[in-house]
């Protein structure tokens, strides 16, 4: 049996706001993760004003040092990219090879990453129960939808998947279901793996696939999620982890994420029953040091 009873593991850069608002950035983050070897670039598509009441929009940053702007909703909206930005990050993924997604937050973003159509689109932990928000991905989109279950409860995970379920022809089999641990960084003993091979138990016949998001330090759980069931596997990514920000402390560099698709890749290989007793590498071993009576 080969390795291809393990599906070949697809790995997301999350760049996400890590491009500063820069849209330079956000092209040159682009080629460094297909360089890497990743099959994903990702963003983040909100609409500060439909998404944040008036107080918070007006309120500080709570964390002022990562702040671009100077309320939150300033800081927000600064990292932002228009529609027409985010089709010409779309084109730029389309020519160099690899797949352009984002995550949406909100009703307005949704609606405006539907009508440009890609792949697919992701719904973030804190969006997976905004149901006006997902009946537009689920109704009026025909492409897969990945969904983060962080800060979810059981019973709030039965019920997204059982509303992809209500949809009409075949949305269940476009979702892709993530386990994952809303924290950054996330210490190991809270990444939970094994919480992969529960949603494989309860859902792996009731949604496309499972998938993991993570955002802890190093590579090892990523690889080790790939075992356990995790088909999809997403990282945030930055061209500079002391960049200011949220999110780059909890990301990968360039050097981490071309270690992490090389190690999953070698991995996938490696995930094969032997083929015959005796493989043809071992025969000159065993001619030469096996003891046999």
């Amino acid at each position: 049996m080969s390795s291809q009873t393990y599906v070949k593991p697809s790995v997301i850069a999350e760049i996400g706001c890590n491009h500063k608002g820069e849209f330079g950035i956000a092209i040159e983050l682009i080629d460094l993760a297909k360089q890497c070897g990743c099959d994903c670039a990702k963003f983040q598509k909100r609409n500060p004003k439909e998404l944040l009441s008036k107080a918070q929009y007006n309120a500080p940053h709570p964390v002022p040092q990562n702040s671009y702007g100077n309320t939150y909703g300033e800081h927000r909206e600064n990292l932002e990219f228009t529609l027409e930005q985010h089709i010409a990050l779309k084109e730029h993924c389309e020519k160099i090879g690899i797949i352009y997604s984002t995550s949406v937050w909100d009703v307005t973003s949704a609606q405006e990453i539907v009508s440009i159509n890609p792949q697919f689109i992701k719904v973030g932990s804190p969006s997976n129960m905004h149901w006006e928000m997902m009946k537009i991905l689920r109704d009026n989109y025909a492409g897969d939808v990945h969904i983060s279950t962080g800060m979810t409860t059981k019973a709030e995970i039965e019920k997204i998947v059982s509303f992809w379920e209500e949809g009409n022809g075949n949305a269940k089999e476009r979702v892709v279901l993530y386990s994952c641990t809303s924290g950054y960084p996330v210490p190991f003993e809270d990444i939970c793996l094994l919480e992969i091979r529960n949603l494989k138990n309860l859902y792996g016949d009731r949604v496309k696939h499972i998938a993991f998001s993570g955002h802890h330090k190093g590579i090892a759980a990523d690889i080790a999620a790939y075992t356990l069931g995790a088909v999809w596997v997403e990282r945030h990514f930055t061209k500079d982890r002391t960049w200011k920000g949220t999110d780059h402390a909890a990301s990968l560099g360039p050097s981490g994420m071309q270690k992490l698709c090389r190690d999953l890749s070698a991995v996938h290989t490696a995930l094969a029953y032997k083929e015959s007793e005796i493989l043809e590498i071992e025969q000159p071993q065993r001619r030469k040091l096996k003891y046999l009576q």
